[in-house]
């Protein structure tokens, strides 16, 4: 079998790095399966490259949060246009394990969840596709859960509102007298360091990415075991 971690693809190395680096955690989960990495775009292999060279039955993985336009239409037509007979397993998603990344990633800046004064943004990127950005803003709450945090907000770094500016007003506004920013990103990379930088001016602490932890490893093995469960079912059916 083969697992094809397939990625969005940047110009910044960061985030092919954290890529490779979530492909060697997989590599020890699955030591009977071949992990073979492959970029959207911008980075090799291609994902129609490493199609063209698996055996049938391989299965592509979504490196990606969110369902919008790289895993609803850009993988789907790699695929179709290669003729290769694989599949294609499910996005991260909001699956509870990140969030546990996020409050860990909080905690590793000082963020307590007794402290009532805080107000956390997580910032995501913003999708065309309405329903990611739904999906993404439910996530705000769902971070608070079990904290006695003034409030959390979402913001959009790619043009969707709201803003980081816009999220920074609605916390003050619900009482929050010290902000900290995590971000909702697998890796670091160019829009991430724009957060960094807003962080930096505000003079808002902001924490990592999920990056390459054992529990976004965790979350890809349960997407491409999923895919493996649905194809067998159908095939008995």
């Amino acid at each position: 079998m083969t697992l094809i971690l397939t990625a969005h693809g940047s110009a910044d190395p960061r985030s092919s790095a954290n890529a490779h680096a979530i492909a060697g955690h997989l590599r020890r989960l699955l030591p009977d399966t071949e992990v073979r990495v492959a970029f959207c775009e911008q980075n090799a292999p291609n994902l129609a490259d490493v199609l063209s060279e698996v055996a049938p039955g391989a299965v592509v993985v979504p490196l990606l949060l969110a369902s919008a336009y790289h895993a609803r239409i850009d993988i789907p037509g790699l695929i179709t246009t290669s003729g290769a007979e694989v599949g294609q397993a499910e996005v991260l998603g909001e699956d509870p394990r990140l969030l546990q990344v996020v409050r860990e990633r909080l905690t590793a800046v000082g963020v307590s969840r007794f402290d009532a004064d805080l107000g956390v943004i997580l910032a995501g990127v913003g999708s065309s596709h309405p329903d990611a950005n739904v999906r993404t803003t439910a996530l705000a709450s769902a971070l608070s859960e079990g904290t006695r945090w003034a409030g959390t907000q979402v913001a959009f770094t790619t043009g969707q509102t709201p803003s980081l500016p816009e999220a920074v007003e609605r916390l003050r506004e619900r009482g929050a007298r010290r902000l900290v920013i995590a971000p909702w990103f697998l890796a670091h990379g160019r829009i991430t360091d724009r957060v960094a930088e807003f962080a930096c001016a505000a003079g808002i602490p902001m924490a990592d990415p999920l990056g390459p932890h054992r529990l976004v490893a965790a979350t890809v093995l349960d997407r491409y075991e999923e895919a493996i469960a649905a194809r067998s079912a159908v095939s008995a059916a």
